[in-house]
């Protein structure tokens, strides 16, 4: 098993400035949310470097706002599923991999898929996180740093310490194109919305069942808000999404924002940032919420707000009261429904009290 490393001794490989530093973490989209500051404090010691960062296509979007990354690969795992896609794929991958020596090869994403990208990297410094799995430890060395009981953010930190970078600050480098941002205001302006009007974004889907909030505690909520002035929105992707935006539309008395489906992370991006708050589960466009500074309320039941909480701001986590809260499992063995023991009143009661 490969030995450990600590932040003081890790600190210790590199003796002169990194040129070139190839990032691996590949997705899902709250995970590559999360390893954004890693590129910041890389850029911030190191300024002349070069940043390549390899990412699945869900998450390339996000990556191309980062203005830290100088150069994106691309990693089609779906190609590589078949003998065929293998045989037609994998040379060319590899070849683009190879094209350059790289300083430091940082996997965040610690799995076999990125294992076997950071064993095809070429450099003689590959460090990963410290929970290491599926043998991906045995390539990269696992960075066991101060944080790591903690927050996943401040995890993937220590890796940037391990390599000489000094965290005076956690930044999350995301510029949002500026005509994604009119066409933003477009697609709000012809759903019925006035930017005008404060509203509050309802992220009502998660891709674990168990990390989304009733439909009708969803209704409820959207119904008080409106009581008190406040424009409910609704976004998520995919067709499970919408069927939950039609039947909470079906409960409640005034028709929501419903732009489900109408926009891409860039144009979310813009209409979080101009929000008064955004509410949802454990899912990737409430971590965009708090990278980008929104006030962030996170309902949460089997993941837990120590690690994956909304970061800058833990203390907006609604944990679920159960004595199983925490248990990292996609669907309750159970059978319940996780979140639902999170009331309407706590979250009324939340909003009313957060700063």
């Amino acid at each position: 098993m490969t030995a450990n490393l600590n932040v003081v001794e890790s600190q210790q490989i590199v003796s002169t400035d990194l040129k070139n530093i190839l990032i691996v973490k590949l997705s899902a989209i709250g995970d590559v949310i999360h390893a954004l500051p890693v590129s910041h404090a890389i850029k911030k010691t190191f300024p002349d470097s070069k940043i390549t960062w390899v990412v699945e296509p869900p998450a390339l979007e996000i990556v191309k706002m980062n203005p830290c990354v100088d150069n994106i690969i691309l990693f089609h795992k779906k190609d590589f599923r078949s003998f065929m896609g293998f045989a037609k794929k994998f040379i060319p991958f590899r070849r683009e991999i190879q094209d350059q020596y790289y300083d430091a090869v940082l996997d965040l994403q610690g799995l076999f898929k990125s294992a076997a990208i950071a064993f095809f990297a070429k450099s003689d410094i590959k460090l990963g996180i410290c929970d290491m799995r599926e043998l991906s430890g045995k390539i990269s060395k696992p960075v066991v740093g101060d944080h790591c009981r903690g927050h996943i953010v401040d995890r993937y930190l220590d890796t940037a310490k391990a390599i000489g970078c000094e965290i005076d600050e956690v930044k999350f480098p995301l510029e949002i194109p500026e005509d994604e941002e009119i066409k933003a205001k477009e697609i709000f302006q012809r759903a019925g919305g006035n930017l005008e009007v404060p509203y509050v974004i309802f992220v009502i889907g998660a891709n674990w069942p168990n990390k989304r909030w009733s439909i009708d505690h969803f209704a409820l909520l959207s119904d008080w808000l409106y009581n008190m002035n406040v424009m409910p929105v609704f976004v998520g992707n995919g067709p499970v999404d919408e069927q939950r935006a039609a039947d909470i539309e079906a409960m409640i008395e005034i028709p929501p924002i419903n732009l489900v489906n109408k926009t891409n992370w860039a144009q979310l991006a813009s209409l979080i940032k101009n929000s008064r708050l955004v509410i949802g589960g454990d899912t990737g466009a409430v971590h965009l919420a708090a990278a980008l500074g929104t006030r962030t309320l996170m309902l949460m039941g089997p993941t837990d707000a120590n690690r994956n909480g909304a970061y800058g701001q833990i203390e907006n986590s609604l944990e679920v009261d159960r004595p199983c809260k925490g248990c990292w499992k996609r669907s309750c063995p159970k059978g319940a429904d996780c979140l639902e023991k999170i009331t309407v009143r706590q979250v009324e009661e939340k909003i009313i009290n957060m700063k």
